[in-house]
């Protein structure tokens, strides 16, 4: 075993935060359900959702009965709301292909619609506890700092940062799950990504980026996303309008969400293009 481990694992043993889809009771399909809620999005907004939504829907099945609208009012205002679209149609076919039952293989897993490669090895290894890669944001962050010296990794994973992390996966199935739920939350917590806490971090000893004296990022300048005035926030009024009955609405209801007529007319065509409006007429519903 690397000498990352033990520290690792021992530290998550200690500080792991308490959520619903770790707890022993939690099933695949609520994993499945976290996983497409907390891309993009923190916990503290996905847990009164998450709550809500395994209320309504405790299985696949009862997802999947429902009309797509559905899981998008339910969504409200998790943002990126074709991940709601996305996660009906998993409910849908992992009803069709699989009596209702999330799949345990990766393979079977990634052929759903909207799961790709992180989602698809994070359910097969957090519920079913089987060995694979698991890199999110945070694993990615961890491994690049502790190991390969750099305060962030590349836009993309390459072939090195993937073969340098499967090189760090534990053999047995079990620890290997727990190794990478661990580093995750170890990058959610401490090694994060402005102001990180090396010292509560259990393996600062071991870390190439510190010793090296935390050098700075040296590759292409970092973003951040804006929000206020873009066609996503425009969007999500469009959508706010929808949610709030169960009936269509007409132009005039849309059209009082948001003032910029031209950058209007563009999020609601995208709204119908992608799938998450309806339109019949001069009248807007959600699927």
């Amino acid at each position: 075993m690397s000498d990352l481990h033990e520290p690792v694992l021992r530290w998550y043993d200690e500080h792991a935060r308490d959520l619903p889809w770790r707890a022993p009771g939690a099933t695949p399909w609520g994993i499945l359900v976290s996983e497409f809620m907390l891309q993009q999005t923190p916990v503290a907004r996905v847990l009164p959702v998450w709550t809500a939504w395994l209320a309504a829907w405790p299985t696949p099945a009862a997802l999947a009965a429902e009309p797509a609208g559905a899981a998008v009012r339910a969504w409200g205002r998790l943002g990126y709301p074709r991940r709601a679209l996305r996660l009906h149609g998993a409910a849908q076919a992992i009803v069709e292909r699989h009596d209702g039952q999330v799949p345990a293989s990766y393979d079977a897993l990634r052929a759903l619609p909207g799961v790709g490669d992180y989602t698809a090895a994070a359910v097969s290894s957090f519920a079913h506890r089987q060995r694979h890669v698991v890199l999110d944001t945070n694993v990615r962050r961890v491994l690049a700092r502790a190991v390969s010296g750099t305060e962030f990794p590349s836009r993309a994973v390459t072939r090195a940062e993937r073969d340098l992390a499967t090189g760090l996966l534990p053999d047995e199935p079990a620890v290997a799950a727990n190794w990478a739920v661990a580093v995750m939350e170890l990058g959610a917590l401490v090694c994060t990504a402005g102001n990180p806490r090396c010292d509560a971090c259990p393996i600062a000893g071991r870390c190439a980026w510190l010793a090296a004296g935390r050098p700075a990022h040296d590759g292409p300048a970092r973003t951040t996303q804006t929000y206020d005035g873009t066609d996503r926030q425009c969007r999500g009024r469009l959508l706010a309008v929808l949610r709030a009955t169960d009936a269509s609405v007409d132009r005039a209801a849309l059209d009082a969400a948001w003032p910029e007529a031209d950058q209007r007319e563009r999020a609601l065509a995208s709204l119908v293009t992608d799938g998450l409006v309806v339109r019949s007429g001069d009248r807007y519903a959600l699927p």
